[in-house]
């Protein structure tokens, strides 16, 4: 059987070991005729709290093996699959792995943290609501980042404890949508829920209906780009306002 004959583009993404939402968020927000070839990759303590040493750690953690498990798959675009292991070192940081993950796969290269600036940056906005389950240290690096790309962080909501790696992603909807509440004020225009492996994409519209604000959050942010890439138009199990601007 000829590639043609089961799918016409192939995503590969590159995911935290302990990641257990992002797939499933992905294949909610599948596009028509793609499909996602995942490859888990380590360079943290599963064990510890996530904090931005752990973080910046897997920022820098070699991932040539995966990268050449990823080509494998001969993907037409490569998702790298944790905001905060970029946006803890800064922008040029972020662009250069992408451009790092491009050279070693053959694909075109979204991370999830350059995906969030280009969606806000495609919503028109310059003023937005911040919230993750992060500890402290790592969302003064994200309202950082944000800023380095012409992002105001207007109201910041931390989580207000330590989660551990599965901590994070076990958090409910509900809990998202109280913590994204939090992060609204009179001047925020969007609110960012950032984190691949927190069950943002199920409260979009949730939040949205409640605050009439766009949403934007670290999964919806990569389906959106890749969608820019490809020339996706909108499809249904798209959630948010974002996709309006297709």
């Amino acid at each position: 059987m000829s590639r043609h004959a089961r799918v016409g583009t192939r995503i590969g993404v590159l995911v935290p070991f302990t990641n257990t939402n992002l797939e499933p968020d992905l294949m909610l927000m599948r596009p028509p005729n793609c499909s996602f070839h995942c490859q888990r990759t380590g360079g943290y303590d599963a064990g510890e709290v996530p904090d931005a040493d752990q973080m910046t750690q897997l920022g820098m953690f070699d991932i040539s093996h995966d990268l050449a498990m990823i080509a494998g798959a001969r993907p037409d675009v490569v998702l790298y699959g944790c905001t905060s292991a970029t946006l803890t070192h800064g922008s040029e940081f972020d662009r250069d792995l992408a451009m790092k993950i491009a050279a070693g796969s053959g694909a075109v290269s979204l991370t999830a943290a350059g995906s969030l600036v280009a969606a806000i940056q495609a919503l028109g906005i310059h003023r937005v609501g911040f919230a993750s389950p992060y500890v402290g240290d790592i969302n003064d690096k994200a309202v950082k980042f944000l800023m380095q790309n012409g992002i105001e962080t207007v109201k910041r909501a931390d989580i207000e404890r330590d989660l551990g790696c599965y901590g994070q992603g076990e958090l409910t909807p509900d809990e998202i949508y109280n913590l994204a509440l939090k992060a609204d004020s009179p001047q925020v225009e969007a609110i960012i829920l950032s984190c691949t492996d927190m069950r943002s994409v199920e409260v979009i519209e949730r939040i949205e209906t409640t605050l009439n604000k766009p949403v934007v959050t670290s999964n919806q942010a990569m389906v959106f780009c890749l969608c820019k890439k490809l020339d996706i138009p909108r499809h249904p199990g798209l959630p948010g306002r974002l996709f309006n601007y297709l």
